[in-house]
């Protein structure tokens, strides 16, 4: 049984919370009583074992002749960037598994946490420790990017009621959040011409601006007509293609989602089809270990990617896999050849899983700002591009490239990374990115 299914977050049955302080309190000693009433009871009897003293005599060493100075071989930059990656590798093979999140205090983050899951009209019964806890995660990790951005916002405000030099001002804030140009007019089109029907104060003119920042990250979703949250079909194969240049944590995502998936009570299989950069199907190995997931992988180096996912597709087909994540070679978008590689896979996807849920989710760095829009629009046509991951927003001050993304590319957001821990990427849920962009520190 799955432990909190995060492809199908409970739906709201009622209004929002009309006292958020009492509804916090209310999910707190709920939250505190299950997890007190799931904690193993102590053992009171400590085990002593005898430890027997043992003098130690040192052997006098041997007189040795004096050798002399050895000279070091000299190592290329290929083996050291070698001996590096096997580093890593074995740092994430021996890194331990993270700990279930606890609940902590009745302080500000929970709070804050309570605060955004009532205003969506959830009841205190239907919360969990992991959204208070990711709610929490996803507030702190969106802190670069609103450092100054929401005080220097609320200072332009002010108590005085919004006018054509707040907005030049608010304009100038979105656009260093690298929110984009086409959302930056689209907003303030939205304030102005509110300000030009009465009066708006500070408090109206930020609840509209958060509303209108919304509206920007759902409009990809209603123009397609999906849902807003991305989810496997259950009892049938969903294959889900993992795009995007190298760096910007493809593998590393790919990995995440499969533990997403199984924890949510998916079967799941991987595909390692970037089988041209090295130690690239060890480090999948070693994330979908992490997650109990079977690899599909040829040990062949430069292996034919197609191949590779022919090879996956027949697997998850025997074991009746609900979900199948292919990784795919990281390439630049302006490499012709490695782009109709990922068009080969495509195509073999389509004539041997007709029946598949097929997605095609492109990865982007967070930090790479408008760069990222670029590489979106040009993977669209070889991929079949149907939504985008957002990565490293916990290490951006650019976190408002979601909205960039949203507005100029028409592709949903299907989810956001928010930490290096294999449980920090979740769904993207447009109310609570917002919140957490225009938090109040």
């Amino acid at each position: 049984m799955s432990e909190f299914d995060w492809f199908q977050r409970p739906t709201p049955e009622a209004e929002a919370a009309e006292d958020a302080l009492a509804w916090a309190k209310e999910a707190y000693a709920r939250l505190k009583a299950q997890q007190q009433g799931s904690q193993p009871e102590v053992e009171t009897v400590e085990k002593v074992e005898a430890v027997k003293e043992v003098e130690i005599v040192e052997e006098p060493k041997p007189t040795e002749e004096p050798k002399l100075e050895e000279q070091k071989p000299v190592v290329s930059l290929l083996e050291q960037a070698a001996a590096k990656r096997e580093e890593r590798l074995a740092s994430l093979a021996q890194e331990a598994p993270p700990a279930e999140p606890e609940l902590g205090q009745l302080d500000a983050d929970f709070l804050w946490s309570a605060e955004v899951l009532a205003a969506q009209g959830r009841s205190a019964a239907q919360v969990s420790i992991e959204e208070i806890d990711w709610l929490a995660k996803l507030r702190a990790g969106m802190e670069k990017t609103r450092q100054g951005f929401v005080t220097q916002l609320l200072e332009n405000l002010g108590d005085e009621p919004l006018s054509e030099k707040s907005l030049e001002e608010i304009e100038s804030l979105l656009l260093r959040a690298d929110v984009g140009v086409e959302s930056t007019d689209q907003s303030l089109d939205r304030l102005r011409k509110r300000m030009n029907e009465g009066v708006l104060d500070a408090t109206e003119a930020l609840g509209l601006l958060k509303q209108e920042l919304r509206e920007q990250l759902e409009k990809p979703l209603s123009n397609k007509g999906v849902l807003p949250l991305l989810a496997p079909d259950k009892n049938q194969l969903n294959i889900w293609l993992i795009v995007g240049v190298n760096g910007v944590g493809k593998t590393t995502t790919l990995g995440k989602l499969a533990n997403l998936a199984v924890r949510s009570g998916y079967s799941c299989l991987v595909a390692a089809g970037d089988t041209f950069r090295a130690a690239a199907v060890q480090q999948l190995q070693v994330w979908a270990e992490r997650s109990g997931v079977t690899v599909i992988a040829n040990p062949s180096a430069n292996a034919d990617p197609a191949a590779v996912v022919f090879d996956a597709i027949g697997a998850a087909r025997s074991k009746n896999i609900e979900l199948l994540l292919v990784d795919t070679a990281g390439r630049l978008q302006t490499k012709h050849n490695l782009m109709e590689e990922l068009a080969k896979v495509r195509r073999i996807i389509d004539r041997l899983a007709p029946e598949a849920k097929v997605e095609s989710l492109l990865v982007l760095d967070a930090s790479q700002g408008q760069n990222g829009l670029r590489q979106a629009m040009a993977f669209a046509a070889a991929a079949q591009l149907t939504g985008v991951v957002l990565t490293k927003l916990d290490g951006s001050a650019r976190g408002g490239v979601a909205l960039a993304v949203a507005a100029e590319t028409g592709l949903p957001i299907r989810f956001i990374g928010a930490g290096e821990g294999i449980k920090d990427l979740r769904p993207f849920n447009s109310f609570e990115f917002v919140e957490a962009l225009l938090a109040r520190n």
